[in-house]
C-alpha cells in the first residue's frame, strides 16, 4: 500500500492512525502543499481535486477522501475493528466522525482560506478569526454530544476506538496550530489526550512527519 499525503493534512493524519492501529504497512509520499505541488499535472492526474490523501492498494485508480479510505481499510482488514458492529452505535460513530470530516475541517483548509483572502481581500488576522470560529463550532458540537449522549464511554463511541476518535483527534491537534481555546471542551480533551498517549496516534502525529517544522 502507498499513499500521497502531507505532514499537516488532518485527513492524511486520520488515515495514518488507522493504518497504525491495524498494523498495515504503507509507504507515504509527501506532497508539498505550500509549494503548490498538488496543482502540478502529475498530481492532478492522480487526484483532480488537488487534495491529499490519495491512497493506492494494488492496481486501479487511487482512493480519495479520508472517510472512504477508512471504510475501505475496515472492509479489507476488519481487525481490530474501528467501527462498532451494532448498527445504531456504528451510525453514531460515523455521525461524530462526519461532524469533523464533513462539516468542520472543509471550512478551514488552505484552499478555502486562500480563496477567501484573495477574492474578498480579507486580511490574514481576520481569516484566522474565521478559522477559529469553525473550530469552535465543531468542538462545541462534539462536546455537547459527547457530554450528554449515553453512547459516550472511554472514547467517543463506547470503550473502543472508532473512526469518531480518529476524526476528533485530527481536529484537536489543530487547536494548537490555530490558537483555539480548548478549556470549554473537557470531554473532547479527555478523549483526545487518551488517544494521543497511545503509540499508534503519536506516531501518526503531524509534527512527527517529514517536512514538519521542528
Amino acid at each position: 500500500m502507498r499513499m500521497y499525503g502531507n505532514w499537516r493534512s488532518a485527513a492524511a493524519f486520520r488515515v495514518r492512525i488507522a493504518l497504525n492501529l491495524k498494523g498495515i504497512p504503507c509507504e507515504e509520499t509527501f506532497i508539498d502543499l505550500d509549494a503548490g505541488d498538488q496543482y502540478k499535472p502529475d498530481f492532478l492526474a492522480i487526484n483532480p481535486q488537488a487534495a491529499v490523501p490519495a491512497f493506492f492498494d494494488g492496481d486501479g485508480p487511487p482512493l480519495t477522501q479520508s472517510l472512504a479510505i477508512l471504510d475501505y481499510l475496515e472492509d479489507i482488514h476488519p481487525e481490530p475493528a474501528l467501527l462498532p458492529k451494532e448498527p445504531r452505535a456504528r451510525a453514531r460513530a460515523r455521525s461524530l466522525a462526519q461532524v469533523v470530516a464533513c462539516d468542520t475541517h472543509p471550512l478551514y483548509v488552505p484552499r478555502v482560506r486562500n480563496y477567501l483572502m484573495s477574492a474578498y481581500d480579507i486580511p490574514k488576522d481576520e481569516m484566522m478569526g474565521f478559522v477559529r470560529h469553525w473550530f469552535e463550532t465543531g468542538l462545541k458540537t462534539l462536546e455537547t454530544r459527547l457530554a450528554h449522549e449515553p453512547g459516550t464511554g472511554r472514547y467517543a463511541q463506547g470503550d473502543t476506538i472508532s473512526h469518531a476518535d480518529l476524526c476528533l483527534v485530527s481536529l484537536w491537534v489543530g487547536t494548537g496550530i490555530f490558537g483555539v481555546e480548548t478549556a470549554p471542551y473537557p470531554t473532547v480533551k479527555r478523549i483526545a489526550e487518551d488517544c494521543l498517549s497511545q503509540e499508534a496516534f503519536a506516531k501518526a502525529h503531524p509534527l512527527r512527519q517529514p517536512g514538519a517544522p521542528a
